[in-house]
């Protein structure tokens, strides 16, 4: 299905009609959603219980990889039904009520969530990069009574963990636990061989997670999802890779003749799960196909690469920086990569130099994709993937059949292709709103419509471009400036390896262009050596006034956002 000879792309109205056709896979359905009639998936599972007993089906293929330890979906299946009974009998917990889990990418994160959400309790996945009063936050502001945490967070939990009023289940601690907190092995006891989840009944509507926003500016806030916003992305996956197949001329019956052939897939996993990307657009999909997920104890481009070798790695979704890192990494051309079949980014713009770049350094057959969405739309809307991506590599693709898309003016007005304004998205992915935050949540969605915050603009074929975040256009002198344009300029730069452009205040013009740039560790570049190079390539107002370079990452929230008030910051102290 990785045939790399050239084929004219079939339209995307005409795959789009045969795949959405009655008894396909793919088959539609509208329903009311609170309140607001959505297309739906007719074939999505209907919860995440449904979801965990079908890896029931997959027997003793490998679900879970860390390190040396292996994990078969029959395992992993008794091992959430047994942590599902223990969470019930043991510690009460009922449908609605909260359970937070804390901690980095463990089989146990994934057991936790599956375990929780399939007994109708709220997963609260807990940002394990949080200090220890951002992480107080999360416990109290969503009222957990249940915490699942690792040796690190309790660590960091240790002073205010007597103060909340939650019971807490220690994994992967190697001291002894604080007083009262018991251990995953104790909770677990004995996994039987027959162990069956406690019966409970769940509807696709029910809340089954709250994901907290990046938190870039303020507060985060809880996004209250359902098991729908999960399950969607199950199909939503398949039916993007079954488009993505058509669009360069293979039928549909031979599409989903090959999907049932080829061996599932194996995805390393190099996102966090606390993050929606990682737990429902990289673990959602991967478990319902039966497929096997490799973790990391944390990112590292050397040690990616190496998982990808000693595993047969078919898949990595990551962000810009991570690829841009394994492609100039010098240990690149040591590994056999060939297992690899897709490269996906998203979180942030991928610029189209590092597209090319990964064409020249990974094999011709590999299929290249980004995609968008946010936590508040269930992290899918939209993908742009193999030819549509080398050719339109600054889009992020067009909407996943069940979402809605639309540009509009700040008064909602929606604006014809080509126009600048607001990215709004409608869908079965959008969640119920913010948790404990009616106000929020009435401000950002409107009739089942999600204001995204994003600005972007549409093309003729429906293809999305995202060009900047509103608050982080930069007006100077009266002229806009979209700071993902400028990025994608100064990315066409060899000797660059990350970027990020800010607004820096002026008594005069309001704001100037400032950016901050990480080169390749055998990188070098002056500043008006950038300037003229971007010459010919952008508008003279558009160029940097500011340039600071840098030998560390830039920093990124989990989601691998910029963080772009901190880097405003930066400008503010005279350079050195």
């Amino acid at each position: 299905m990785t045939d790399p000879t050239p084929r004219p792309l079939r339209s995307m109205a005409a795959v789009t009609a045969q795949l959405l056709t009655a008894g396909s896979p793919f088959e539609m359905e509208r329903v009311p959603v609170a309140g607001t009639p959505t297309r739906v998936w007719k074939q999505a599972p209907p919860h995440m219980r449904a979801v965990l007993e079908g890896s029931l089906q997959h027997g003793d293929r490998p679900a879970l990889v860390y390190g040396d330890e292996r994990i078969s979906h029959a395992e992993y299946f008794r091992r959430a039904a047994t942590l599902a009974r223990r969470l019930a009998d043991d510690y009460g917990v009922v449908k609605g009520d909260r359970v937070a889990i804390a901690m980095r990418n463990y089989p146990e994160w994934v057991v936790s969530f599956f375990a929780a959400a399939s007994i109708g309790a709220i997963v609260v996945p807990l940002n394990a990069w949080w200090v220890a009063s951002e992480l107080e936050f999360g416990l109290s502001d969503s009222g957990a009574k249940v915490l699942i945490a690792d040796g690190e967070r309790l660590e960091a939990l240790a002073d205010v963990l007597p103060g909340l009023d939650v019971a807490t289940i220690a994994a992967r601690c190697d001291t002894e636990p604080p007083a009262g907190v018991r251990t995953w092995c104790e909770v677990l006891g004995e996994v039987s061989e027959d162990a069956a989840l406690p019966d409970v009944e769940l509807h696709p509507d029910d809340p089954a997670t709250i994901f907290y926003t990046s938190g870039t500016t303020g507060l985060p806030k809880g996004a209250l999802g359902s098991h729908r916003n999960l399950v969607s992305n199950i199909v939503s996956a398949s039916y993007v890779r079954a488009r993505t197949f058509m669009r360069v001329g293979f039928e549909f019956d031979d599409v989903l003749a090959l999907a049932d052939q080829l061996p599932p897939s194996v995805i390393l996993c190099v996102v966090p799960l606390f993050h929606a990307t990682g737990a429902q657009t990289v673990m959602l999909p991967t478990f319902a196909g039966g497929g096997t997920l490799v973790l990391m104890y944390r990112w590292n481009a050397e040690k990616a690469l190496e998982l990808v070798e000693r595993e047969q790695v078919t898949g990595i979704t990551g962000v810009p920086s991570m690829l841009s890192e394994m492609l100039a990494s010098p240990r690149l051309a040591e590994h056999d990569v060939s297992s690899l079949t897709t490269l996906g980014s998203g979180g942030a713009p991928a610029a189209p130099a590092l597209v090319a770049r990964a064409q020249e350094r990974l094999h011709e057959s590999l299929l290249l994709g980004s995609g968008y969405g946010l936590t508040e739309c269930s992290a899918l809307a939209t993908t742009n993937g193999g030819p549509d991506y080398l050719l339109r590599p600054d889009s992020v693709g067009v909407p996943v059949a069940v979402v809605d898309i639309k540009i509009v003016d700040p008064v909602g007005t929606e604006l014809p292709p080509g126009e600048v304004g607001e990215v709004w998205i409608r869908g079965p992915g959008i969640v119920h709103g913010y948790w404990n935050r009616p106000d929020a949540s009435a401000e950002a969605i409107t009739d089942g419509w999600l204001h995204t915050g994003d600005l972007g603009r549409l093309d003729e074929e429906g293809f999305v471009y995202i060009v900047d975040r509103a608050k982080d256009m930069i007006i100077r002198g009266g002229e806009n400036v979209y700071c993902a344009e400028v990025e994608a300029a100064i990315h066409e730069h060899p000797a660059v390896a990350d970027v990020a452009v800010v607004g820096v205040a002026h008594e005069v013009l309001g704001e100037e262009v400032g950016a901050v740039v990480r080169l390749l560790p055998d990188g070098s570049l002056e500043e008006a050596e950038l300037r003229a190079f971007l010459a010919g390539r952008l508008a003279a107002f558009k160029i940097p006034a500011h340039i600071r370079m840098s030998d560390s990452d830039l920093p990124r929230n989990a989601a691998g956002k910029l963080l772009k008030k901190q880097l405003r910051e930066t400008f503010r102290v005279p350079a050195p």
